[in-house]
């Protein structure tokens, strides 16, 4: 705890988080108050924070997207209205809710107390600050523009994670159908199946071809439940550590692009996310290779990724953007066309910028086309998969009248 005076002379109390009283008064000196008392907190005999152990701290306390929005908005608002990046630095970090990110931001905040630039801090927190990120930074940095740059990169996080939760929220329901339908289907195979299949038993009949099969599935599921759940587990693992691979994820991702609707709503968002990012460094002020680089480490699909890779040699080379994506059957001959006009033209970012506003219209056209046809789809589809199941079991006791007879 703290008292001290502003500028003005008044009086003002509060708390910071600090290792010892030095660390307090810097941060207030920084701030811009003169300190008159700083008071150790002592807590109760007894006392603990459970929310300071190291697991529960980092559910909790972790960085969310919407600290790292809020965080730029607010830097580049106080950068704006003439404050130090420093002391800017000290207000935010008493405002920030996330205690992992008042810790990352007070680290920030010595590093350039030691000379370094604000980029050059960030750039240590790679996991909260991401190299795109970074460099459109070091890029306002040099430019004399940082609040502007600051502004715009608020601006494209926010675009993307509005994009991303749109898509999130449409596959929410085709995945919770499913899940659903797998766990009916499982309860029906673990307790409802065993009692049919006692019965069918006593009918000592031959049982048709459906039944036999959700019978020998009950009893995979019933006698060898845990090895299905470990043959699961470990199929998760060896695709993560697949998927992890240049190649395992180049593989997957192809096969991502090739499902139908599926894949063309993912090829959309890459062409969206591609667009929209080079057009934002390079209005930021990155160098073109520089922003190729980031393009291809950020793109979330390895078959853009490596389109970036051929258009980054094409341009290191001194040839065209367009030729080399034309190449990668990737991007369509639209896009293809609009870069090519950007680049004799000389406006290669507003064109970007064009075709980033078109796909992500284009997206969110299709995600709400296929969300009004999968929930029909999903609705008949589980139909289909119980009313099986149903015809199944009762299959036999069709036969009853021939074994009476019998």
């Amino acid at each position: 705890m703290y008292e001290a005076l502003d500028k003005g002379g008044k009086q003002v109390k509060g708390v910071i988080e600090a290792s010892s009283d030095e660390v307090i008064v810097e941060k207030l000196h920084g701030m811009g108050y003169f300190p008159l008392k700083v008071v150790p907190h002592k807590k109760k005999m007894g006392e603990f924070d459970v929310l300071a152990l190291p697991v529960l701290r980092n559910i909790f306390h972790r960085v969310r997207f919407k600290h790292i929005v809020t965080f730029t908005r607010q830097l580049a608002t106080l950068i704006d209205a003439g404050l130090p990046i420093l002391r800017s630095l000290f207000i935010l970090q008493e405002q920030t809710e996330s205690v992992m990110f008042k810790q990352y931001i007070g680290q920030m905040a010595k590093n350039i107390e030691s000379g370094a630039s604000l980029s050059e801090a960030m750039a240590k927190h790679p996991k909260v600050f991401d190299k795109l990120y970074v460099n459109m930074v070091r890029a306002g940095e040099i430019g004399g523009v940082l609040e502007r740059v600051l502004n715009k990169i608020a601006q494209f996080l926010e675009k993307r994670q509005a994009l991303v939760s749109k898509v999130r929220s449409a596959m929410m329901y085709p995945v919770v159908v499913m899940v659903m339908a797998g766990l009916i289907v499982g309860y029906i195979l673990i307790a409802i199946i065993p009692r049919f299949a006692a019965i069918f038993t006593q009918l000592g009949a031959e049982l048709p071809a459906p039944t036999m099969m959700l019978v020998h599935a009950s009893n995979i599921l019933v006698n060898h439940g845990i090895w299905v759940i470990v043959g699961i587990i470990l199929l998760i693992i060896l695709f993560n550590k697949i998927n992890k691979t240049k190649s395992g994820k180049l593989l997957f991702d192809k096969l991502k692009l090739k499902v139908p609707a599926v894949g063309e709503l993912l090829r959309k968002i890459a062409i969206s996310r591609f667009a929209d990012t080079l057009a934002t460094l390079i209005n930021s002020g990155v160098p073109i290779l520089q922003a190729l680089d980031i393009v291809r480490d950020t793109s979330g699909n390895e078959v853009v990724s490596r389109a970036m890779e051929k258009v980054y040699s094409s341009v290191k080379d001194g040839e065209t953007i367009h030729e080399p994506l034309s190449e990668s059957k990737v991007f369509p001959p639209l896009v293809i066309h609009m870069v090519a006009v950007g680049e004799e033209t000389g406006a290669i970012d507003h064109m970007l910028t064009k075709v980033a506003e078109a796909y992500e219209r284009e997206v969110n056209d299709t995600v709400n086309a296929l969300t009004s046809i999968l929930e029909p789809l999903l609705i008949v589809f589980l139909g289909v998969i119980i009313g099986t199941i149903v015809v199944a079991l009762y299959l036999p006791y069709f036969m009853l009248p021939k074994l009476v007879g019998q």
